[in-house]
C-alpha cells in the first residue's frame, strides 16, 4: 500500500514534531539522569511498542500489504544497487544505524556542545540521505536542494541565536556528530529500501529497533537506573518510548512509503523548530531575534517540500 504524497508529508512532519519533544521531556524529568541510559531505555521501550503495533496491524490485515519475503530476502522492485542488497542485510544495517545514531549523537553533543553537535548532525543528515538515496535510483531535485540548503541554514541561525559563543571545537565530538548524521541517513535509506519492496512499515521499524535495543542493552544494564523508579522518570521514559519513538517512527515510515528518502529527511528538520518552541513555551528559555529568524527560514524552506505543485490532469 502506498501513501499519498500530501499525507506522507504530514506524517513526516508529525514524526519530526514528536522527536522535537525529546529534549523538553528529558528537561522536565528527574535531575541527574544519565543520557546514555535514557537513550537505551527509550530504544528498548520503543522496540516493545513497535513490535506490538506490528503484531496488531498484521492481525487486523491478514493477507494485506505485509510481505514477509520482502523483509526477509526478496530483492523486490527497488531500483539502484541498494535495491539489490538482500533483505536481512538491509534489516541488520538499519538496526545498527539506529543504535549508532543514539551513541554518536549523545557523544557529539557532550563533546562538541549542543549547538555544534545539533547543527552538524541535523545538517549532515538530509544531505547524506539525498546522496545515499541515489543508490535506490532516487535523484535529488532542484527543489529538494533549495529546501535542504535553506532549512540547514535556518537551523544554523536558530542554534546560533541561543548558543554561547567562543571556544575550540572538539574534533572527536565533531566526528561523532557527523557519524550521527550519516547513521540517520543509513537508517532512512534502509527503511525506504524495504518499503519499496513491499515490506510492511511497522514490521520494518520494529525489526530495526529490536536489533538496536539488543545492541544497547549493555548500556542499559550498566547504567544508573535509579531515576526510573521515580514518578517523573517513569513518565519521561513512557513518553520517550511510546510517543517519541513508537508513534513517531510509525509516522516516519508512512512518510517514507510515499516520498523519496531525501525529501522525508529534509521534512524531518522540523524537529529543532519544535524543540525550540517548546523550550520557550514550557521551559521559559529566552528567544533571540536570530533564533526567530532561523525558525521562519526553516519553516519557509520546509514548505517548499511540503507543498506540491499542481499538475495538469
Amino acid at each position: 500500500m502506498t501513501t499519498r504524497p500530501a499525507h506522507a508529508a504530514l506524517a513526516a512532519l508529525g514524526a519530526a514534531t514528536l522527536w522535537g519533544t525529546t529534549g523538553t521531556a528529558q528537561a522536565l524529568g528527574p535531575q541527574g539522569t544519565d543520557p546514555t541510559s535514557v537513550g537505551a531505555a527509550r530504544v528498548g521501550l520503543g522496540a516493545v511498542v513497535l513490535v506490538l503495533l506490528a503484531l496488531v496491524h498484521r492481525r487486523r490485515r491478514p493477507g494485506g500489504p505485509d510481505r514477509p519475503a520482502a523483509l526477509l530476502g526478496a530483492t523486490g522492485v527497488a531500483g539502484g544497487p541498494v535495491g539489490r542488497v538482500p533483505g536481512p542485510v538491509v534489516l541488520v544495517v538499519g538496526g545498527l544505524a539506529v543504535a549508532a545514531y543514539q551513541a554518536f549523537f549523545f557523544l557529539g553533543v557532550a563533546r562538541a556542545g549542543v549547538a555544534v553537535g545539533t547543527v552538524v548532525a541535523l545538517g549532515v543528515a538530509p544531505l547524506a540521505t539525498g546522496l545515499l538515496g541515489t543508490g535506490l535510483g532516487e535523484r535529488p531535485t532542484a527543489r529538494w536542494l533549495v529546501a535542504t540548503v535553506g532549512a540547514v541554514g535556518g537551523i544554523g541561525l536558530l542554534v546560533s541565536g541561543s548558543a554561547p559563543g567562543g571556544g575550540d571545537v572538539d574534533l572527536v565530538g565533531l566526528g561523532a556528530a557527523l557519524g550521527a548524521g550519516v547513521s540517520y541517513a543509513v537508517y532512512t535509506v534502509a527503511a525506504r529500501a524495504l518499503l519499496v519492496r513491499g515490506a510492511d512499515g511497522r514490521s520494518v521499524v520494529a525489526g530495526f529497533f529490536t536489533i538496536a535495543a539488543v545492541l544497547l542493552a549493555p548500556a542499559l544494564a550498566l547504567g544508573d537506573l535509579g531515576w526510573l523508579a521515580t514518578g517523573a522518570g517513569a513518565l519521561m521514559v513512557l513518553w520517550l518510548g511510546v510517543a517519541a519513538t513508537g508513534v513517531s517512527y510509525v509516522l516516519f515510515q508512512q512518510g517514507l512509503a510515499g516520498l523519496p528518502a531525501g525529501t522525508v529527511a529534509t521534512l524531518s528538520l522540523a524537529e529543532p523548530v519544535t524543540a525550540t518552541l517548546l523550550g520557550v513555551l514550557l521551559l521559559r528559555e529566552d528567544v533571540t531575534g536570530l533564533t526567530a529568524v532561523g525558525i521562519l527560514v526553516v519553516l519557509g524552506s520546509l514548505s517548499v517540500m511540503a507543498v506540491r505543485r499542481r499538475t495538469p490532469g
